[in-house]
């Protein structure tokens, strides 16, 4: 019998280690290569967050504007012509009104909108989707978050932010903004963007950004108005509200900042995909209903 070399058999052990080691690395750089190619062909097979629900958040009580989603805009609830007005974007397979108000309830059931009753614990629309999203039969990749006082929201705008989250993997979230005027730049109830060169968000306020060493509105900077409509990546809502508040949220009054304070991407629609008409963007108080009145009288829009 061969006496065995203790040198060649530890050089042997310390070989096949090497072989088992390398082959493990083989394997994994072989499953990141084909998990890669499955997911660029899942992408391109247009089935990326291609599942997408629009949920209206709507709740009765708010410090600003109690029972508004029920106000009167020429004859019909303000819910029901944001909801009318959602029904025409293409991307959503789906449309839901959440609420915790049964009045809120008993007027959307009566138009034919379909909805989940959430809780009143809510703390905002994110929270209020979150929880109207887990109530669904069915599953969705992507849920937009429409603001049920937009009664004139342009079904482009659904779209647009859908197919800019649908574009952007790094990204859970998206928003649009459109153009503001240098003299509504100061109003607290006008939110305000400020968006980096590749598109993502970088702030928003309700104070003036960016402000210059004047402290003077700059009439010829393009102000950016963030408008009430935002989508999210599913997964990434599901832990949402497991986040705690941040600073910057509380101080603004703004969800969309606990986003960015935790580190988190969002896609800013580019201007030129989202064409904004009209002036009267929403109703945040009760004379925003004067506005937006007007303007459906001045162009027969009923």
């Amino acid at each position: 019998m061969p006496i065995c070399d203790p040198s060649s058999s530890s050089t042997g052990a310390g070989s096949t280690k090497l072989w088992i080691i390398h082959g493990v690395a083989v394997v994994a750089a072989a499953a990141l290569a084909l998990g890669a190619h499955y997911y660029m062909f899942y992408r391109r097979s247009g089935e990326f967050r291609s599942r997408v629900v629009g949920i209206i958040p709507a709740r009765f009580a708010s410090s600003r504007f109690e029972g508004k989603p029920l106000v009167n805009i020429l004859g019909k609830p303000m819910i029901q012509r944001t909801w009318e007005r959602a029904k025409m974007a293409t991307s959503l397979d789906h449309i839901v009104v959440a609420t915790d108000d049964e009045k809120i309830a008993d007027c959307c059931r009566g138009f034919g909108a379909d909805v989940v009753m959430t809780s009143d614990l809510c703390r905002n629309g994110t929270e209020r989707c979150n929880e109207a999203l887990s109530k669904l039969d069915k599953r969705y990749d992507v849920v937009v978050n429409i603001q049920g006082d937009e009664p004139l929201i342009e079904p482009e705008i659904i779209d647009g932010i859908v197919k800019a989250l649908q574009a952007a993997p790094d990204a859970v979230f998206s928003t649009a903004v459109t153009s503001l005027k240098p003299e509504d730049a100061r109003d607290p109830n006008r939110v305000k963007c400020v968006v980096d060169n590749h598109g993502y968000a970088i702030y928003f306020s309700r104070g003036l950004i960016p402000f210059n060493k004047s402290g003077n509105v700059n009439p010829q900077f393009p102000y950016l108005l963030h408008l009430g409509i935002q989508s999210y990546d599913t997964k990434f809502l599901n832990i949402y509200p497991e986040l705690p508040p941040t600073p910057l949220q509380l101080e603004e009054d703004l969800e969309q900042l606990k986003v960015l304070e935790n580190g988190y991407k969002m896609k800013i629609v580019p201007m030129q995909v989202i064409k904004v008409e009209h002036e009267a963007h929403g109703v945040e108080v009760p004379e925003d209903v004067d506005k937006i009145e007007n303007y459906m009288r001045e162009r027969n829009l009923h």
